[in-house]
């Protein structure tokens, strides 16, 4: 009895051992992995930078700024991204990365445009995210040569920073003899797509109408031309004549599509 009772003993020693050993490794899991201790990840989008600092160390969380952008219509200095995204379950002290709205715009340099031709002037200024504005014409021996570059009405140098996005204006030549150019159609043209069209076409759409329809600046992106004065035709005109454009997002008011001949006289 002595012998099986020693077995015995060693026996549940072994087993309270492994039990003790599992459950160490048990416990020092939970404590590695914080098992059971997610937490919700908060909406920072659009709270200041020290707001979202703040809520993230109320939920046991990092927060990381991995970039930051400008746009416009958004809060200044506002987180204007997350990832990840709210409402993910994660581990506390876990980096959540945000993007920041600059409180400014990026810069960038004017370039040199004199010289070039208003096509090329026009290349160059997109590469620079700058925008191609007015197109002022006056007599010289060069049409569309560029003489001038404007902003704001002031002459603009060379090097000058300017915000992204920032609209410059060019004087360009115009020499009589060749200083003229076809309306074309801008019926069903989105509003960017237009004034681009007329700039191609060295004209200046220089009066915007929107109707009822469009009631926000998304909805200024999505409208179309459904009238314009002049309305194309063959008559030419003066290089950087004004264009008056119609714009909707009723596709009821785009002008019928005009029948043929053969159909008219069927």
């Amino acid at each position: 009895m002595g012998k099986n009772s020693w077995i015995w003993k060693n026996l549940l020693l072994a087993a309270g051992l492994v039990l003790l050993i599992f459950l160490v490794v048990n416990l020092s899991l939970k404590l590695f992995t914080q098992h059971n201790q997610s937490v919700s990840v908060p909406d920072f989008v659009g709270m200041g930078r020290e707001q979202a600092l703040q809520k993230a160390q109320e939920s046991k969380l990092e927060l990381v700024i991995s970039d930051s952008v400008f746009v416009n219509r958004f809060k200044r200095g506002a987180v204007y991204a997350q990832h990840p995204q709210a409402g993910s379950q994660v581990k506390k002290g876990r980096k959540i990365y945000i993007t920041l709205n600059a409180n400014r715009k990026r810069q960038v340099e004017m370039p040199q445009l004199v010289g070039f031709s208003m096509r090329q002037a026009k290349v160059i200024l997109q590469e620079k995210n700058l925008k191609l504005g007015r197109l002022i014409y006056k007599a010289d021996i060069a049409t569309n040569n560029v003489l001038g570059q404007q902003c704001g009405g002031q002459d603009i140098a060379p090097g000058t920073k300017l915000d992204v996005g920032s609209t410059v204006d060019l004087v360009l030549g115009l020499n009589p003899e060749d200083g003229k150019t076809a309306i074309p159609s801008f019926i069903g043209k989105s509003w960017l797509k237009a004034v681009s069209y007329a700039q191609d076409c060295y004209l200046n759409a220089s009066s915007l109408v929107f109707d009822s329809t469009v009631r926000s600046y998304s909805d200024s992106i999505s409208a179309f031309v459904y009238r314009q004065l002049p309305e194309s035709g063959e008559e030419r005109v003066t290089m950087g004549s004004p264009v008056r454009l119609y714009f909707t997002l009723d596709p009821g008011k785009l002008p019928l599509p005009e029948e043929n001949t053969e159909e008219n006289e069927q």
